[in-house]
């Protein structure tokens, strides 16, 4: 697995929060996502309800009071409905204050809070240092979702080879393929492509 630290997954989690906002700013949010059966609505509300789902995990990590990201997959999907018809205006604020909240939090924690365990949404127990890589991993990913011109070649080649090396790691048996890493990481996440005669698989994240 590609090495990736703590600081490294800050970093991209930071850059990737700024590549999405910005794409939000300057795209028509009420266009089409490149995500199949995902409006570009529903995209932002899924990413702002991300940051404050994160959130809780932070919470969990500041004061061992467990908070779950999510109540239910079923109250997961309701806010990210509810979010999508929010008016446009309403929706671009609540994406940035989310950011700005989870920022807040996590900039607040302790190297000791920094160690504490919490279980992400897939019931995986992690230490809290794997959310701003959680946030990453969403942020980036989704950035490219938006179709408003991110690719996956404008993302860092240490953030693509770390990604790359995750997905693996979760799809297990998947064969490797020649081609750009940018390319290789589209086709890892089930994204559109240009890698000739590699096999489909699903999409991922």
């Amino acid at each position: 697995m590609s090495a990736r630290t703590p600081a490294d997954a800050r970093r991209w989690s930071d850059l990737g929060t700024r590549l999405f906002l910005d794409a939000v700013r300057t795209t028509d949010i009420d266009g089409p996502s490149a995500l199949p059966d995902w409006s570009r609505r529903q995209l932002v509300a899924h990413v702002a309800a991300n940051a404050d789902a994160l959130g809780n995990l932070v919470h969990w990590a500041a004061t061992g009071e467990e908070r779950p990201m999510y109540a239910s997959p079923e109250d997961r999907a309701a806010g990210i409905e509810r979010g999508a018809a929010l008016p446009a205006d309403g929706l671009a604020v609540w994406l940035q204050a989310s950011a700005e909240r989870l920022a807040a939090a996590t900039a607040a924690l302790t190297d000791e809070q920094w160690s504490h365990p919490v279980t992400t949404a897939q019931g995986r127990q992690v230490p809290a240092t794997e959310i701003p890589w959680l946030r990453a991993r969403e942020v980036c990913v989704h950035a490219v979702d938006l179709d408003a011109g991110v690719g996956f070649a404008d993302l860092p080649d240490d953030f693509l080879a770390a990604l790359a090396a995750d997905v693996r790691a979760q799809r297990g048996d998947v064969p490797d393929v020649d081609g750009p890493l940018a390319e290789q990481v589209a086709w890892l996440t089930g994204r559109p492509h240009a890698l000739a005669d590699a096999p489909e698989i699903g999409a991922w994240l």
